[in-house]
């Protein structure tokens, strides 16, 4: 008679519907997780490779104070101004009574514009608003207003918040918009039947349903304002005193570079990021309780 065959333990075995999502997950461990460990154990260490929090001590210097005050400066207000106007432009479109032709062009310009940054948004705005851009030019000889005479130069704060809200203003309609849909027709008929007018309606019903979406949104700008670098590097370079630019001028491999200070300042804004990210999350899980 046959020998019976020794029992295996069952084989594990990875449904082939996994093997779809394999690339991101290589991406996602080769440009995010692996380089966030890096940035978290390089900021602990020497450059000898010991363990230290000189790092984070050598933070505390006047300039890197500044540069993480104006960081969340620039944050705040282009998070402020975006969640305003993108709200208005968003209510327009779903409340307004505009043309139904008009929401899908704006959505999917938004969509673009969202994610437009770095250099090419950059040489955009130089082009159009810059010392010798077409705009700039265009108001001096047609109609002899000077925007630098006026205070304005695109090439210091305030003209980065004005270039920042390009890509902040789209982020708000997008992220909005699926809120004010949620808004059901009932509710404004029922205040109605009860007598209330349709600013009663906004401040008694409508915004305080809308208020952890809002408030959600923008933490969401604001960390997204915050570890933007390349646009800011581009348009200002070492001009404007920033964390992302104070970050690059660390880690680019100048003589007189300090990696390890680079990677103490990409960890408080790691922290930062990810406080408001977390703030994000959590309110908008609340909100989405009411709008679904």
């Amino acid at each position: 008679m046959p020998q019976d065959r020794p029992a295996t333990g069952p084989r594990l075995r990875l449904p082939l519907e996994w093997l779809g999502i394999l690339p991101f997950v290589i991406f996602a461990v080769l440009f995010l997780i692996l380089p966030t460990m890096k940035i978290v154990f390089g900021a602990f260490q020497a450059q000898d490779g010991s363990f230290t929090l000189q790092n984070f001590v050598d933070l505390n210097t006047a300039s890197n104070r500044n540069a993480y005050w104006t960081s969340i400066k620039l944050s705040f207000v282009t998070a402020l101004l975006g969640c305003a106007v993108g709200f208005g432009m968003a209510a327009a479109v779903v409340f307004g009574g505009l043309p139904k032709g008009i929401r899908a062009p704006l959505l999917t310009f938004s969509g673009v514009a969202s994610n437009f940054a770095g250099v090419p948004l950059a040489f955009a705005f130089i082009a159009t608003l810059g010392p010798v851009g077409l705009i700039t030019v265009w108001l001096r000889t047609e109609f002899g207003i000077n925007l630098r005479a006026l205070g304005f130069n695109l090439l210091s704060y305030w003209g980065l918040v004005v270039t920042y809200l390009f890509f902040q203003i789209p982020l708000m309609i997008l992220i909005i918009t699926p809120a004010l849909d949620g808004l059901k027709r009932e509710w404004r008929e029922a205040a109605a039947v009860l007598g209330a007018t349709g600013a009663q309606y906004w401040r008694m019903v409508a915004l305080p349903i809308l208020f952890p979406s809002l408030l959600g949104t923008f933490a969401l700008l604001f960390a997204n304002a915050f570890g933007a670098v390349a646009t800011a590097f581009a348009l200002t370079g070492p001009q404007l005193n920033i964390v992302p630019i104070k970050l690059f001028a660390q880690i680019r491999g100048d003589v007189l570079g300090n990696p390890n200070l680079g990677y103490a300042l990409a960890f408080g804004m790691i922290v930062i990021t990810g406080i408001a990210n977390v703030i994000y999350i959590v309110l908008r899980t609340r909100s989405e309780r009411w709008l679904k």
